[in-house]
């Protein structure tokens, strides 16, 4: 495995109690445990997770806590305080507004990794869903993550496709929204109501769909597809820069990129 070293950082010492074992009783100095505080959009979940054990077992003395949520709630709370050392976005538009608001440098964000999108449905698919078209059938119960959140517009960047394509006509994606049944803040939270059987259907990452064996999924025709760009940045006035440097290279690096492969993303064109 590869190893990640963190260079430029100054493990500091705590003072135990004095070990009877060690010459005269004298203090024994301990590692002390720092923490990398990484924000990432939900679609990471299982990658990142995976990625910080491997990145700790290389850096004994880091300890790596995420907060997954959608990407447009991680930008609001790092514009609003909360402590972050590195922000991994869904999009360009959200890390973008942490860029204007100074507290990502311009230079830092870099590309980490594409995506595409994909419909889910159930197991027993009682929808009958077979194609995108089947979207716009009366009656079918769709779940979208809400316009705010990076997946959601992607889904409905999709559905204006379709509609400049003679193939579904132009009133195909107002015809396909009047079928929504919930928007939701994230796109786990469309997962989680296509498996609970309160939608027929859901638009997701693939990603998504691999963490979620248990739903069937139905493809979208590459030429209406599109790419969701991941980009990824250490916070301005993080404490742990250079550790937050460290996880940006691991997750570039041919290591990282595999494990991201493995949860259904792109690499780096």
């Amino acid at each position: 495995m590869l190893l990640i070293g963190c260079t430029g950082i100054e493990t500091p010492f705590v003072e135990s109690e004095p070990s009877p074992n060690s010459p005269s009783g004298l203090a024994v100095s301990t590692p002390q445990t720092q923490t990398l505080t990484v924000f990432a959009a939900t679609s990471l979940t299982e990658a990142f997770s995976e990625l910080g054990a491997k990145f700790q077992t290389a850096n004994p003395s880091v300890t790596v806590r995420f907060n997954f949520a959608g990407s447009q709630t991680l930008q609001a709370q790092i514009e609003g305080g909360a402590p972050a050392d590195l922000f991994a976005s869904a999009n360009q538009a959200n890390m973008d507004a942490l860029v204007s608001a100074g507290l990502v440098d311009p230079k830092a964000p870099r590309i980490l990794l594409t995506n595409k999108l994909i419909l889910v449905v159930p197991q027993s698919n009682p929808a009958q869903v077979a194609s995108l078209n089947d979207l716009a059938r009366p009656g079918l119960k769709l779940v979208l993550a809400d316009e705010t959140v990076p997946a959601g517009k992607y889904a409905r960047q999709i559905l204006d496709n379709a509609s400049n394509d003679p193939t579904y006509g132009k009133e195909f994606a107002s015809t396909v929204l009047a079928n929504i049944v919930s928007n939701e803040t994230d796109v786990k939270q469309v997962v989680a109501k296509v498996q609970l059987g309160e939608a027929d259907a859901g638009i997701v990452y693939v990603s998504d769909s691999i963490a979620a064996p248990d739903l069937k999924t139905v493809s979208i025709p590459p030429d209406l597809n599109v790419t969701a760009k991941y980009y990824i940045a250490p916070v301005s006035g993080s404490k742990n820069t250079e550790f937050a440097k460290n996880f940006v290279e691991y997750v570039l690096s041919e290591e990282g990129q595999a494990v991201l492969q493995k949860w259904g993303f792109s690499p780096i064109q």
